[in-house]
């Protein structure tokens, strides 16, 4: 099956922008929190502390969505929207050593804490501003 990523998208999701993930709370109400994301492939690698509560979530709901903001154009963003298909402990925590690495340039600091990675699969893609791919009008008149 193709992946529902353009190359524009695949482009722009390979830069360390802003992104803001959201999960659904077991009472269905959506809850979203700023988060680190690493395109792997056609995947979207995210990485979590052991204790954070988002981690509940996805193991009742594994459906999210992940809104990535073009860091030189605000305007501009794409949203995933899937699923977790796989959960992992990051032993060694190689998975969030290669955010930091892609986001700070260094090494994860914080090395006493277990943490847990996911990879989400993407169903769907929404795009806007230079990344639009939908008919609805964009405001920009």
């Amino acid at each position: 099956m193709p992946s529902p990523l353009s190359d524009d998208a695949k482009k722009m999701l390979s830069k360390p922008n802003p992104a803001v993930i959201s999960t659904v709370r077991s009472d269905g109400h959506p809850v979203t929190a700023a988060t680190w994301y690493l395109l792997r492939d056609d995947k979207v690698l995210v990485n979590m502390d052991v204790a954070r509560k988002r981690l509940d979530h996805l193991r009742k709901d594994p459906r999210v969505s992940l809104t990535v903001i073009d860091g030189d154009d605000w305007y501009t963003h794409v949203t995933v929207i899937g699923r977790v298909t796989q959960m992992y402990d990051d032993e060694g925590l190689a998975d969030i050593d290669a955010l930091s690495q892609h986001y700070q340039g260094k090494e994860y600091p914080q090395r006493d804490r277990p943490r847990v990675s996911a990879l989400i699969e993407v169903d769907r893609v929404h795009g806007w501003g230079a990344q639009k791919n939908n008919d609805q009008p964009d405001g920009r008149g």
